[in-house]
């Protein structure tokens, strides 16, 4: 094996300056309270307290989470005089497209939503052969600080509320039901908090849509938990909680380097939790759950790709046992104004070999939707001016 020091060597502070970590967001307005918002109990309260019955929240909530849609003409069950009123007060308008790119022939479908305060995210909605995925963001920009990644690069302008998370799902679970996209009628599968913005910095929010997403139709979507994957950069105390929620969704840490020194650099948080804490606590949430955590890590050339990193990482994974893990190496997609590059394709499968030598899952990360700035890391919900 090559020493460390017989390797290329480029730092993340050769190539930009360090931002700081933010964990505060810039703005705190929160947006008009939505149906999507609110606990089954609460939304009969708000019926009942617009002069409806009961069970109008049963019927609002079957053409939310079960027809997917908000719109009063299409809730033909409802008396007429009481659709716009109700649709008023329980559906106000969060979120507007404000356009859609395409990629994999109309299979990748990637969205920029403007919020009411125009702060502006995006989701990327992608087909495939025998499922569909959702990629949602939870924030708008992100305060970690990631030097690699377009989104980080941006700050934290606020966390989402649930019902702006929830939007960007019904949206997509319309848009499929519809046939918009090629391939025929489906059904939304799998979803990953893997958009814009730190999941786990936006706790409350998260776990509220997460809830909303596994309750049965017409409560929620109906989504099974095993198909949701929560994405965090590391924040140890969330970890922990999200671990007690007794909600089996996939936990996916990105770490990018298995050591302190680079790691620190690339993934800010590790000055408050290092590698050895986040994996320690990764480990626990395998063996609270059963469910096996997700190791994604961007291979940057000449930086994190080394074969010596490869093998300390596959150590550090096996000094906590076997078979709890899987590693999702990906390639780096370009940013805007960024030079670092993916790595060579001998080194990738190097890599992927010394991880596989120790007998860890690996599977290089598809990079689906690169093309419009889709991919892992690239979201900056930027727009043209006209």
């Amino acid at each position: 094996m090559k020493t460390p020091l017989a390797q290329p060597v480029v730092r993340p502070s050769d190539e930009t300056p360090a931002i700081p970590l933010q964990m505060a967001p810039k703005r705190r307005g929160k947006p008009p309270r939505h149906f999507a918002d609110l606990t089954p109990e609460e939304r009969v309260a708000s019926v009942v307290e617009a002069g409806e019955p009961a069970f109008r929240a049963t019927q609002l909530a079957t053409h939310y989470f079960t027809h997917y849609t908000s719109d009063p003409a299409k809730m033909t069950d409802l008396p007429a005089k009481s659709r716009d009123a109700l649709a008023t007060t329980m559906f106000p308008e969060l979120m507007r497209p404000t356009r859609k790119l395409e990629a994999d022939g109309g299979t990748t479908v990637k969205t920029l939503w403007h919020l009411f305060d125009e702060a502006k995210v995006e989701s990327v909605l992608m087909r495939y052969p025998q499922r569909t995925t959702l990629c949602v963001s939870s924030q708008a920009g992100c305060g970690m600080a990631c030097p690699f990644c377009a989104t980080g690069q941006l700050g934290l302008t606020r966390n989402l509320s649930t019902a702006e998370i929830l939007e960007q799902v019904r949206a997509a679970f319309r848009s499929l039901a519809e046939g918009e996209i090629p391939g025929g009628v489906t059904r939304l599968n799998n979803l990953v908090f893997m958009g814009m913005g730190e999941p786990l910095a936006n706790y409350k929010a998260v776990i509220e849509t997460v809830r909303t997403l596994v309750a049965p139709q017409p409560e929620g979507f109906g989504m099974s938990a095993r198909n949701i994957t929560v994405s965090t950069v590391g924040l140890v105390p969330a970890m922990q909680k999200l671990t007690k929620e007794g909600i089996p969704v996939t936990l996916a840490l990105s770490l990018h380097a298995p050591d302190d020194d680079l790691r620190s650099e690339l993934v800010p948080i590790n000055t408050r939790w290092s590698v050895d804490e986040t994996l320690d606590t990764a480990r626990n949430y395998f063996e609270v759950t059963g469910r096996r955590v997700s190791i994604e890590y961007a291979l940057i050339k000449d930086m994190n790709d080394h074969a010596w990193r490869a093998d300390l990482l596959g150590e550090k994974l096996n000094a906590r046992g076997r078979g709890w893990v899987h590693v999702n190496p990906i390639p780096l997609n370009p940013t805007p104004g960024s030079i670092w590059t993916a790595s060579d394709r001998d080194v990738e499968d190097e890599f992927v070999a010394r991880l596989r030598g120790h007998g860890i899952p690996t599977t290089i990360r598809d990079t689906r939707g690169s093309d419009i700035d889709g991919a892992c890391g690239q979201l900056a919900a930027e727009e043209d001016d006209e």
